[in-house]
């Protein structure tokens, strides 16, 4: 069960107004981890704007975005964001397949280069957190320096989004995404 749910009843006038913005904006619908957020309204606002920004305002593509926040969600077993983002995934036009082999842990090879590009770029963030000078190049080549600035963004910010969402367990057990397995925490040897 979530650690913590939308305080509709006793919330203060500026989570109410930060929870407004976001209905009137693209998404129509206060996104899980501003639940949290919450707790500091201004935090909530900026947090959400700045998701805003990167999910609907990039040079990229909208499923190459949605990839890399699948590998995000993948890579931090965030099972809520995975979940919510699989639809918008293939709503986009991303192949089951992809999503399947992403969520099974093993490498996808695309068709297209844009989309190997990306999914190479996201993980390397994530697994070495650093950009190969070869991919860089390749990257840069292809997107452009915007473009690339817009995906490191990305997935920095899913990772945040991933990690409120683990934290505090949102979204559980109703999101469990069956493909990643158990969502529940559990200690590496010796701890």
């Amino acid at each position: 069960m979530p650690r913590l749910t939308l305080p509709e009843a006793g919330m203060t006038q500026e989570q109410r107004a930060a929870c407004a913005e976001v209905i009137a904006g693209p998404r129509g619908k206060i996104p899980s981890p501003m639940i949290a957020w919450l707790q500091n309204p201004e935090l909530a606002r900026r947090g959400q704007q700045l998701g805003e920004v990167l999910r609907f305002h990039t040079a990229l593509e909208p499923h190459l975005v949605e990839l890399a926040i699948l590998v995000t969600a993948r890579h931090w077993m965030a099972h809520q964001v995975w979940t919510s983002h699989k639809r918008h995934a293939l709503e986009h036009g991303i192949d089951e397949w992809v999503i399947g082999t992403i969520a099974a842990g093993m490498a996808p090879v695309f068709a297209n280069q844009r989309d190997q590009i990306v999914y190479n770029l996201c993980k390397a963030l994530l697994e070495q957190r650093r950009i190969p000078d070869s991919l860089y190049t390749c990257a840069v080549a292809e997107f452009g320096q915007r473009a690339i600035v817009e995906l490191v963004a990305v997935v920095g910010y899913y990772g945040l989004v991933s990690l409120t969402a683990n934290a505090f367990e949102l979204g559980l057990p109703q999101n469990q995404a069956v493909e990643l397995g158990d969502p529940q925490f559990t200690s590496a040897p010796g701890q």
